[in-house]
């Protein structure tokens, strides 16, 4: 199949996506609110997030929402435990029904495209006493399904909920009182943090009042990311296209497409991964622990990737880097290396483009302006989601 008219195509994938974020949030978003604190209240009595899914699709994302619990980028931001069964270790309910305990939080992904495996899981954890959490039907408490046929719509929609979640759960740890569901008065205090909840600080106010205000920080999200991403694929249109057109020729001409990037943005390369294997060839430098081990124990976690491109690399090759900062010592390194050997280099960079930007130290820069890591990261998805659409198939 030839590519497509890409200008015409990315206005028209840009225009799905703002319309489907403004509908779907503006449904769920007081189901949200109330999710949240529920979330709360389980991980206030030692519950924990247990993300399951099978499909190539869905283990990115249960990496994803696993790494952003436990590892918070808000400085001050507790960290909260989260497990990430991915089916490397067996069969999903097996494995929900061996860890799962009553108080924790099972949260599925890719239920409309396993076969059940999600589901199954699902029934395994609400067997155990878990709240449970879907994003298809699947037999959950909490069923939160995106509407529409575009799977990477639907896909970048359930990201920018489970930061959402992320994000907002947050609020009613600072409001302890209300974590038994009672309603009592308390100050609103969202302290150093409180541009993460907009409205937080206004009055004081009971359960339900707070419950309003995180819905209201819900939508101020949501038209947020909508911003972000129109900015982010109207303002990279050229780059995006010429990186399609470069990538195109490369994989037609039998190269491999090499992808990676750090914390979520390391599972953001999976999901590159998934989306263009098959029928593209694409190795994902983020998959194996024992290199990525082996590698910072060795040497040190700046040469993690940059010594997979020497190991995988051929001249016809891509690469793609993801990076929230831009300046990651190990991405700029991998993209010195991928440069040295010929590759075609794309990198998806925030805040204002880092080192990467400045320095042109990739030939396709793709800049989401922000400094807010998972409004980044929901952007960057969309942007190599179209990316792989404008590549087309073989």
């Amino acid at each position: 199949m030839a590519p497509v008219d890409h200008d015409s195509r990315v206005d028209e994938l840009l225009a799905l996506r703002t319309e489907a974020n403004r509908r779907f949030f503006e449904d769920v978003s007081e189901r949200l609110a109330r999710l949240c604190h529920l979330m709360a209240e389980r991980f206030a009595r030692g519950g924990r997030l247990v993300a399951v899914g099978r499909t190539p699709a869905a283990r990115s994302d249960v990496r994803h929402v696993a790494v952003e619990f436990v590892h918070p980028v808000i400085v001050g931001k507790r960290a909260l435990p989260a497990i990430g069964l991915a089916g490397e270790g067996g069969d999903l309910a097996e494995q929900v029904g061996l860890l799962a305990r009553p108080d924790d939080i099972a949260i599925a992904f890719g239920a409309d495209e396993d076969g059940g495996d999600a589901a199954r899981a699902v029934a395994s954890a609400r067997g155990r006493g878990c709240l449970t959490i879907a994003f298809a039907p699947a037999g959950a408490e909490w069923e939160l399904a995106p509407p529409g046929p575009d799977r990477d719509i639907r896909q970048e929609l359930v990201e920018t909920l489970y930061h959402v979640l992320w994000e907002l759960v947050h609020v009613f740890f600072d409001h302890r009182g209300l974590l038994a569901g009672r309603e009592q008065r308390t100050r609103h205090d969202a302290g150093a943090s409180a541009f993460l909840y907009p409205f937080l600080d206004e009055r004081d106010d009971d359960l339900g009042g707070l419950l309003a205000d995180v819905r209201r920080s819900i939508l101020v999200k949501s038209a947020d990311i909508g911003e972000l991403r129109t900015q982010t694929l109207t303002e990279n249109r050229e780059a995006i296209e010429s990186a399609a057109a470069a990538l195109r020729t490369r994989l037609a001409g039998g190269g491999t497409l090499l992808a990676l990037g750090n914390g979520g943005s390391a599972t953001d390369a999976m999901d590159v991964v998934a989306d263009f294997s098959p029928p593209w060839p694409a190795i994902d430098l983020t998959a194996d622990p024992a290199i990525l081990t082996a590698i910072a124990n060795d040497i040190g976690a700046e040469a993690i990737f940059a010594r997979q491109v020497i190991a995988y690399a051929r001249t016809g090759d891509a690469l793609i880097a993801l990076s929230t900062s831009g300046s990651s010592r190990n991405i700029v390194d991998a993209l010195a290396e991928a440069r040295r050997r010929g590759l075609v280099t794309i990198a998806m960079v925030g805040y204002d483009g880092g080192v990467i930007a400045s320095e042109g130290l990739a030939d396709h820069v793709v800049v989401t302006r922000s400094e807010h890591i998972p409004r980044i990261q929901e952007a960057q998805a969309s942007a190599y989601h179209v990316l792989r659409r404008l590549v087309g198939e073989p």
